[in-house]
């Protein structure tokens, strides 16, 4: 099985990437990076209680700008996904290889002020891009043009 390199980002890259990149790096096929436009410089404390309890290793997970991943040296990108509408309206950088570019919007987690209702986020946060990345992970990347990658990738999103 070919391993496909994934960068979920989003502006602060403290929740929702950062629970992307957990998550897919969980599933057989993929390798994902995260990281933001604006990072905060520290995980959202509810992603790590989240992730933890479902038995992930949070050890070492940091946020961080795109900008490490828009250099010469950087990973090459297979799919790149945008998780907030922040991150999908701003001027990316260039990436190397010339990825497929998709967004996945959904609600930050981080703003929600209740704790028990901040986890109830989170924990749908982690639900739903588990299924889409699981999903993504199963697609032909082989056997499909960049232009039916990225359909398909966007697809996931808006069918449930």
């Amino acid at each position: 099985m070919t391993t496909r390199n994934i960068l979920i980002l989003c502006t602060g890259n403290s929740a929702r990437s950062i629970v992307g990149e957990v998550v897919a790096n969980s599933i057989p096929g993929l390798k994902a990076y995260s990281a933001g436009s604006r990072p905060r410089g520290e995980v959202h404390p509810m992603a790590l209680s989240v992730l933890s309890a479902k038995g992930h290793d949070v050890s070492g997970l940091e946020s961080k700008s795109w900008d490490v991943f828009a250099g010469p040296d950087a990973p090459k990108m297979d799919v790149i996904i945008t998780v907030c509408d922040s991150a999908a309206g701003e001027s990316c950088p260039y990436w190397p290889g010339h990825p497929v570019q998709v967004h996945w919007g959904m609600p930050d987690p981080a703003y929600i002020e209740s704790t028990m209702r901040q986890r109830l986020a989170f924990e749908d946060v982690y639900s739903d891009l588990n299924k889409r990345l699981q999903k993504l992970a199963a697609l032909d990347f082989d056997g499909l043009s960049d232009t039916e990658l990225k359909a398909a990738a966007q697809a996931i999103h808006t069918t449930r």
